[in-house]
This record gives C-alpha cells, sequence and structure tokens, in this order.
C-alpha cells in the first residue's frame, strides 16, 4: 500500500513554500491524490533533497531562536497528555509497519526460494523462473538504493506528527497546524483564518465547531455546556481543545457584519517612531481579550479623554498585540502620541469599523498599493495574505510622497522571504492622475487582479478608473480613502 503525506506537510518537509509546492502540482510536476503526494513521487521530483538535514528539528530550533523569554515547552511542544498520545499512536503505526514489513519479507524468501528450485528442475518453465527470480534480485538492490532517502522522509513526517498536527477546515478546505500549546482556535487565528468565536474563554459557545475525524483534547475549562446531541454530532469548542491527531472540522468563518462592536481597554507597549511623521503605536490587550476584526478595518482610540480613529496595521493573526500607524497632524490623539504618551498607560480601542476588507478570489492575482501613511491598512492585509499562504502571486507597490518611504526593509524582507511576492517603490511626482498612471503600468495584467489600494481619494478615484478601463471587474476593486486630518477615512 502506497504511504500518501499531506501536501501541506510536503512544503515543510521539502523546505518550500506552499505556493512552490502548488505550482509544481499545477504544471503535474508533482502527481497528488486527494490532496496527498505518494512518498516515491516526492522522491523522485526532489532528487538533491537532503532529507537527513531534518528540516522539522531546523524549525524547531528556529522557534527557540525566536522565543527569547518564552517558554520554548510552550510554543513548540504540546501539552505532556497530547504529547504521550501522538507518541503512542506513532508507535503502534510504525510498529504495524514493522510487522507487514516482517511478513513481506518472508513472503520475499519465500518466493525467492522457490524461484530458484522452480530453474532448477529444468523443463520449459526454468527459464521464465530464473528470470523472475533475477529481475526480483534486481528490484530488491534498486529499492535499497532509495531506502535511506524514503526512511528520512518518514522520520521527518513523523517528528512533523509528534510535534504538530494538520486540521482541515471544511468547507472552504483551507488547512492549518496546530503547534505547542494552542488550542483549534489560537492556531487557526495564528494562520491568518477568521473563524467565528466570541469570548474565547469557554463562555460563550461561539466558537462550537464539529469534528468530522481525528481526536480532540479538552486543555482549557469551559462555562459552555454542550448538549448530549450536540457532543453526539461530534461537536466541541475550539477556544478550549487541542488536536492530538490530524483533525477534519466544520466551522464557520466570520465575515464583517459578523464582528461585533468591542471595547477593549489596552495599555501602551511602545511608541515607535517610524519618521519624523509617523509613529507606530503598539497596544496590548488583556490576556482573556483579543480584538476581532478583519484587515483593512479601523478602530477608535482613546487615552484619557483624547481620540482619534486609524486603521489597524497589524494583522489579525497577531493576537493580543495591535499597532496603528499615527500620523502627525492637528488630530488631538496624534499630538498626545507625538508629545507624551508613554509605555504602559492606558488606551481604549473602539471597535472595529469599515467594510473593505480582505476578501480575495482563489486563482487571481494581489495588487496591494499604499500611498504614504496607507501602509498601515495596505501593510495589514499583505501580512493576512502572506500568514493564509493560498499561493497567490502578489506584487506590493509603494508611492512615498509627504511622509516618506517607512518601513521599507519590512517590505524587502518580505519580497525575500516570499516569492510570491514581488515589491516596487514608485515616485510620486506629477500628482494623482500621474501615480494612477504608474501603478497601473506596474500592476501588470490587471484584468486578473484583486486590487487594493489606501491613499488620498483624488489618487484612488484616477487609478480605480485606469483599472476598470483595463478590464478589472468592479467587484476586484478595494480602496481605503485616507484622510490626511485623522489618519483613517
Amino acid at each position: 500500500m502506497a504511504h500518501r503525506i499531506p501536501v501541506a506537510r510536503v512544503a515543510r518537509l521539502a523546505g518550500l513554500s506552499r505556493s512552490q509546492v502548488q505550482r509544481l502540482i499545477q504544471a503535474g510536476t508533482l502527481p497528488t491524490f486527494d490532496g496527498t503526494v505518494d512518498i516515491d513521487d516526492l522522491v523522485a521530483v526532489f532528487p538533491d533533497t537532503d532529507w537527513d538535514a531534518d528540516g522539522e528539528m531546523r524549525r524547531v530550533e528556529e522557534v527557540k531562536n525566536r522565543a527569547f523569554g518564552r517558554r520554548l515547552v510552550e510554543l513548540v511542544l504540546p501539552d505532556k497528555h497530547v504529547l504521550a498520545e501522538r507518541l503512542y499512536r506513532l508507535s503502534r503505526k510504525y510498529a504495524a509497519a514493522e510487522r507487514r514489513a516482517e511478513r513481506f519479507a518472508l513472503r520475499l524468501r519465500w518466493l525467492e526460494e522457490r524461484l530458484g528450485a522452480m530453474a532448477a528442475e529444468g523443463g520449459a518453465e526454468a527459464a521464465v523462473a530464473a528470470d523472475l527470480r533475477d529481475w526480483l534480485r534486481h528490484e530488491q538492490l534498486d529499492g535499497a538504493k532509495e531506502s535511506d532517502r524514503i526512511e528520512a522522509v518518514l522520520a521527518g513526517e513523523g517528528m512533523m506528527e509528534v510535534i504538530s498536527a494538520r486540521v482541515r477546515l471544511e468547507p472552504d478546505g483551507r488547512d492549518f497546524f496546530v503547534e505547542g500549546n494552542d488550542t483549534v482556535l489560537e492556531a487557526a487565528l495564528g494562520a491568518g483564518i477568521p473563524l467565528e468565536y466570541g469570548c474565547s474563554n469557554g463562555n460563550c459557545g461561539a466558537c462550537r465547531a464539529r469534528l468530522v475525524s481525528g481526536e480532540v483534547r479538552k486543555v482549557h475549562p469551559h462555562d459552555f455546556a454542550l448538549s448530549a446531541t450536540d457532543k453526539a454530532d461530534g461537536a466541541f469548542l475550539m477556544c478550549s481543545y487541542t488536536a492530538v491527531t490530524d483533525l477534519v472540522i466544520e466551522a464557520g468563518t466570520m465575515g464583517v457584519s459578523d464582528i461585533p462592536r468591542q471595547i477593549i481597554p489596552t495599555r501602551v507597549r511602545a511608541v515607535e517612531h517610524l519618521g519624523e511623521d509617523v509613529a507606530a503605536l503598539h497596544l496590548t490587550t488583556p490576556r482573556s481579550q483579543r480584538l476581532r476584526f478583519l484587515a483593512g478595518q479601523t478602530v477608535t482610540l482613546d487615552a484619557g479623554g483624547v481620540s482619534g480613529r486609524y486603521y489597524v496595521a497589524s494583522c489579525p493573526c497577531d493576537g493580543r498585540q495591535v499597532t496603528v500607524h499615527v500620523r502627525r497632524t492637528n488630530d488631538p490623539f496624534a499630538r498626545r502620541v507625538f508629545a507624551d504618551l508613554g509605555h504602559n498607560e492606558d488606551v481604549t480601542i473602539d471597535g472595529p469599523g469599515g467594510d473593505v476588507v480582505y476578501d480575495s478570489v482563489l486563482g487571481r492575482k494581489l495588487v496591494f498599493v499604499a500611498w504614504d501613511d496607507g501602509f498601515a491598512p495596505i501593510g495589514s492585509l499583505v501580512q493576512h495574505a502572506l500568514s493564509l499562504d493560498e499561493g497567490q502571486p502578489m506584487r506590493l507597490l509603494r508611492v512615498a510622497d509627504e511622509v516618506g518611504l517607512y518601513r521599507d526593509n519590512q517590505c524587502r524582507s518580505w519580497a525575500d522571504a516570499y516569492d510570491t511576492l514581488e515589491y516596487t517603490v514608485l515616485s510620486a511626482e506629477g500628482g494623482a492622475g500621474a501615480v494612477a498612471d504608474r501603478v497601473a503600468a506596474a500592476c501588470g495584467d490587471i484584468a486578473v487582479s484583486d486590487v487594493y489600494a489606501a491613499g488620498p481619494k483624488a489618487f484612488l478615484d484616477a487609478l480605480r478608473g485606469r483599472a476598470v478601463g483595463l478590464g478589472m471587474p468592479e467587484g476586484a476593486w478595494h480602496g481605503l480613502v485616507m484622510d490626511r486630518d485623522s489618519n483613517a477615512g
């Protein structure tokens, strides 16, 4: 029986991005069946891959190096009971494989001996038996040449099964990995998938999902009571359970209309000056709360009675960390940020607002355009798209005018790390119309692209007109107006 590996794990085993693997599949280079790859095809397509380098252990070491003061066990290793169950299941799996291999070896030995006896007996069948015996020996020798590489792949996959569990989300087909002590909900949000949830601490039941296959384990208590019928149907709370094995679950995702208004007290983690006229305000929410929002939305911030509205610059996958970019203006909140707002001070978040959010169609290209501090919502959208890792070609275009090209190194690092992302800086000379012409020319085939653009209204109107004229459907346009006086449209 062929050994098959999920495509999501193939990327990690081969040290490639999922978009690279998807391109190999689309080109017909890497055969797949129902979202899996045969191990023999995998070894054949990647003949130069050093499977013994143990990519999963390298990834663990990278997590360790990034962990700083946080406990490594919480970042990498699952709950001890989950770990014990995974090791037990893996040991049974390989014990069964070893038993089958022994039986197979005995049968091969018997067959070889029988063919040898038939060849020695002479007669009409002797030559055929001798040829079959020689072919069998040749196949065994050939198989031995590949055995080391296949064993290395199996060892790598075994390590992945111990360290993490893959979750496939139905009905949309996306998948993600549950690692460390994360719950299913935390892992999904960390991967940029906006699952429906409410309190995230087991009280409301809004994150209820149905387990289609696999096994989950409760790691956090919850007060919400599931009925006997719910339990019989496989219902569980994603905020309270982690994955013991690979899972298939049915769960809903959030849209703009599903997100309630939230008023959350936060503390200032840092005020980072990105230039003379822009500062990044980093906020941390309480442990029991995280801001539910979608990339492209705004929040209203209040610090001691002064308030302002801003686009969220961080990714929904950033957990309790919320960042906004504050432009130096006469807005009272902006003056407070640049004057004396300091570490650990109280800031209240009220939001989110806005209905221009990430809603791309698979198979279409993605174009992100940011004029000046329009990079705040565009940066959030780019991070969200990257975290989903859906393999779509992406182009990030930036226009630096009054506030300069801040966070340029971050954009370049994205382009270096992701082969799907191209980054280009364009001149602001000539005004809105001229810039719109340059952007439209740099977009490539804009007719098959979803366009997300943030900047002055005159520029957005001009760019939208150019894009529609070049064949872009109206529904593929997503414009976010930047108000020069308040940082958000």
